[in-house]
């Protein structure tokens, strides 16, 4: 079966391979400027030829950035964003944008590991990207709306307390894209590549060992990119994927928030699809009703924490004016099945970790997406579900299992292999976490002090 859906995927491996950068780096702006939002930014809007002219990955434009904690609090290592090209999801040049960050400490040259790191952007505007997000003098995310990035960030902080470098890209594309798996996918493999070929990162090009680890709606670009990689970016050698709340099935999302808490939030994830499908998005204009027709404009370019605000427990199907379930309807089917995950089997190996009581995420696909995997003998696939949590609640409880295991792949180590499924009652309950959380913390209390990260 999965075969099958394998061999309908329009991942081309693309044709150039992307060279190394070798042109300017701008500058960091000077220590009390305010960054340009994305939107009135140049940056972010490379010429389009000069997009069309470079291969998926190769870098456009860089620039030296300052990042903080809170917006604020600067933290002790050296960023740069990146312009690149990438792909849309029909395989049509799009320039995307990226952060590297690279820890303070010394390794040789070409050793360093590199982590990929996907935050959940969950909006709908392109000023809520991290890129942003985590600038330091940015506007912060109690204005914008953007709190989500501000909080994953700690967790940037945790995986270079490791050593790792860290890109985080901007999953959702130049139009703000959210939950759009195939279009993420492609800009996260992207990203890597462009990490690569940036020489001051030191890392060793495409034999650089990769990881990827993304939670909700950052689990989209992982699970979609760990799908992917054999036939879009081949090269890459990603050593392992954690992915936690995951997005596998956007339309049992819709069926879960239909007059629940998290309505506001997934009809922000229709429009975002509705971004990168101008077929839905048509769909979309003649199928709702005037209180639908002024959501979808009146959400159209909001931050998370006001997406999920902003009318909760609302009728997300009687929005429509067509007859029955409107996920049933042939448009809506369409944008479904394509951003759904479960078209291939990832050849690294995967964790994922799931809160059996998500109300959010639900865990039903979750399940599914595992036994689709496991159907192939040679995946390698990790299963985590926690019954005491929920999906806010999880996220932080399960990073240092999530760290543990990244830094396991990046060792060498093997996993038991195949498929392991495991239930427990609180991932909290594993007493070999307990003394990383130590460690965590020590290293997040050393970077609100200003002391260089990663330099153990």
């Amino acid at each position: 079966m999965l075969a099958l859906i394998a061999a309908t995927m329009t991942t081309a491996v693309p044709a150039a391979v992307a060279a190394p950068y070798d042109g300017p780096v701008q500058p960091a702006p000077p220590f009390l400027s305010s960054p340009v939002i994305p939107e009135f930014d140049t940056f972010y809007r490379p010429p389009a030829d000069a997009v069309a002219a470079k291969a998926p990955g190769e870098i456009i434009a860089v620039r030296q950035v300052n990042v903080a904690t809170y917006n604020v609090l600067p933290l002790n290592v050296d960023a740069w964003q990146v312009s690149y090209r990438s792909n849309d999801s029909r395989d049509q040049p799009i320039g995307a944008v990226a952060t590297l960050l690279k820890p303070r400490g010394e390794v040789p040259h070409g050793t360093r590991n590199l982590l990929s790191y996907h935050m959940a952007e969950d909006s709908t505007g392109q000023y809520c990207a991290s890129s942003y997000a985590i600038q330091q003098w940015a506007v912060p995310g109690f204005v914008t709306g953007q709190a989500v990035a501000s909080i994953a960030f700690l967790e940037v902080q945790v995986a270079l307390q490791q050593g790792w470098a860290v890109v985080v890209p901007d999953h959702q594309g130049p139009n703000a894209a959210f939950a759009h798996g195939p279009l993420a996918g492609r800009i996260a493999l992207d990203g890597i590549r462009a990490a690569e070929n940036f020489e001051p990162l030191g890392l060793d090009g495409a034999a650089t060992q990769v990881g990827m680890m993304g939670y909700s709606g950052g689990s989209v670009p992982t699970m979609w990119a760990a799908e992917m990689r054999k036939t879009y970016a081949p090269e890459l050698n990603i050593v392992g994927a954690t992915s936690g709340g995951t997005d596998a099935d956007l339309g049992a999302l819709v069926d879960l928030a239909n007059n629940n808490a998290a309505s506001g939030l997934v009809l922000a994830g229709v429009i975002g699809l509705a971004h990168e499908e101008p077929e839905f998005a048509a769909f979309l204009r003649e199928n709702t009703n005037p209180l639908g027709q002024f959501l979808l404009a009146a959400k159209d370019r909001l931050c998370v924490v006001y997406q999920a605000a902003s009318l909760p427990f609302m009728n997300l199907k009687g929005l429509f004016t067509t007859p029955g379930d409107p996920l049933l309807a042939p448009a809506a089917q369409a944008v479904l099945d394509r951003t759904r995950m479960g078209k291939s089997v990832p050849d690294m190996p995967v964790f994922l970790y799931q809160a059996n009581m998500d109300w959010l995420v639900p865990v039903g696909p979750v399940n599914t997406l595992y036994g689709a995997y496991c159907q192939d003998p040679n995946a390698n696939i990790t299963y985590t579900r926690d019954h005491a949590s929920e999906h806010l609640s999880l996220e932080a409880i399960a990073l240092p299992s999530a760290m543990m295991w990244m830094r396991d792949r990046f060792a060498g180590k093997p996993t038991a292999g195949g498929c392991q499924l495991t239930d427990v009652g609180s991932m909290t309950l594993n007493p070999a976490t307990w003394g990383e959380w130590v460690s965590i913390i020590g290293g997040e209390l050393a970077a609100f002090l200003n002391q260089p990260i990663g330099s153990r």
